[in-house]
């Protein structure tokens, strides 16, 4: 069974909302094995929504909205959807009397625009909201599936699960299964992992892979279809083991865990603990690492050593070697790596110092190049790095690369 996702509301298509149920939807779809074949954000038209809705039905087996199912003007999700199949709106008696009810328990009196929320599209079923006034519908269009839910996930989150799931799981059948993993690669180009991957991923039909490329990494999402969980996981551990040999080395993650945490679980195994020195990232790198719980264990303290005489008073850089080489270069990075080292008495070094823009760059140093070292228990290592792209990206991409160097140093693989 194929799904599309309509998010509804005009709200979700500014800077200041971010629309999440979609994603949440395509989670829990896939676990009852179903694929989300499109999603889209749609602004409060009445034009628009039909066309929506007739565009998704005439392609997926199951279509979900979520939104636009309040009780305001531009509320328009049932309107639509009504026009969208062809059917008339019904004004539910009892729907009518619990919203009544409802605001009664509150020592209110409903308003008369709430009574809208009453609308039923004929030949659908209403949805029990025990978390709010607005019910969601499901309508069987012919052998295709239309749900409306509530758009606040507080709400649509439980109907979802309660009401619609157990059917949906009931049409795709017992026996479907899908099942995903998500191989992740840090501090290597989308291209150079595609150029790699493809031939091998390319060969397979079952599981499906689709790459998604975000700064400072590359994530592979294996989907498979099975009769069972345990055929799902054996068709992607195939293919797995084929792009593991492939990218020797370069995975480092298949279990959900971000880079940090995979970085911060290695030292914890080994016993080691670390001290940084940042200069560019300005303390993104700690930041990054004192998300994981528990890191205190192995991450003893963190100099920002942005100015040059930070570096010098903090770490104990030579100001000599400052001015002989400059402050971002290799010399002073493994400077920094060792000085923090020394000054916490810990096992491993990290030193980053580097030209985040978007001012500061020079043609013999241009804005983006970032030298980063580490030295002690992981190996000494030093890299030279130029990172498109503004400041923040720049800076994350930087504290991308120290932790793959980190992680590759503490397995003992080459450097990149």
């Amino acid at each position: 069974m194929k799904a599309e996702l309509l998010a509804i509301g005009s709200e979700l298509l500014g800077p200041l909302r971010a629309e999440t149920n979609s994603l949440w939807l395509t989670e829990r779809l896939l676990d009852a094995g179903i694929e989300v074949d499109g999603r889209a954000t749609l602004a409060d038209d009445l034009a628009l929504l039909e066309s929506a809705f007739r565009g998704a039905l005439s392609r997926a087996d199951v279509v979900i909205a979520t939104g636009g199912l309040g009780p305001t003007a531009d509320d328009l999700t049932r309107e639509a959807a009504a026009a969208a199949t062809g059917r008339a709106l019904r004004r539910d008696p009892s729907i009518l009397d619990g919203l009544r009810a409802r605001f009664a328990r509150y020592g209110r009196t409903m308003s008369a625009t709430n009574e809208k929320q009453a609308d039923v599209i004929d030949g659908a079923e209403a949805l029990r909201n025990g978390r709010g006034t607005a019910p969601g519908q499901l309508l069987a269009e012919g052998e295709r599936l239309l749900v409306l839910l509530p758009g606040p996930p507080g709400e649509m989150k439980p109907m979802f699960d309660e009401e619609v799931l157990p059917r949906l799981r009931a049409r795709a059948g017992a026996t479907r299964v899908v099942r995903r993993r998500v191989l992740r690669i840090a501090a290597m180009p989308e291209s150079e992992v595609d150029e790699v991957a493809a031939p091998v991923y390319g060969r397979f039909e079952n599981p499906r892979t689709t790459i998604l490329g975000a700064a400072g990494q590359v994530e592979l999402h294996l989907v498979a279809h099975g009769d069972s969980v345990a055929e799902a996981e054996e068709r992607i551990e195939a293919l797995a083991v084929e792009l593991r040999a492939a990218l020797a080395g370069r995975i480092y993650g298949e279990d959900g865990r971000e880079l940090p945490h995979v970085v911060a679980g290695l030292l914890h195994e080994r016993g080691l603990r670390i001290a940084l020195a940042e200069s560019c990232t300005g303390g993104l790198l700690s930041a990054r690492l004192t998300e994981v719980p528990g890191v205190s264990a192995v991450l003893d303290r963190a100099f920002v050593t942005y100015a040059n005489e930070a570096k010098v008073e903090e770490t104990g850089v030579d100001p000599a070697l400052i001015e002989a080489h400059g402050a971002v270069s290799a010399e002073v990075a493994e400077a920094m790596a060792e000085g923090a080292m020394t000054a916490a008495k810990t096992d491993v070094g990290v030193g980053i110092t580097g030209i985040a823009g978007p001012d500061g760059g020079t043609a013999e140093k241009p804005v983006g190049l970032v030298f980063i070292a580490m030295t002690g228990a992981a190996g000494a290592r030093v890299r030279r790095n130029h990172f498109p792209g503004g400041r923040e990206r720049v800076r994350f991409q930087a504290t991308q690369v120290a932790l793959e160097m980190l992680r590759r140093g503490l397995l003992g693989l080459p450097p990149m």
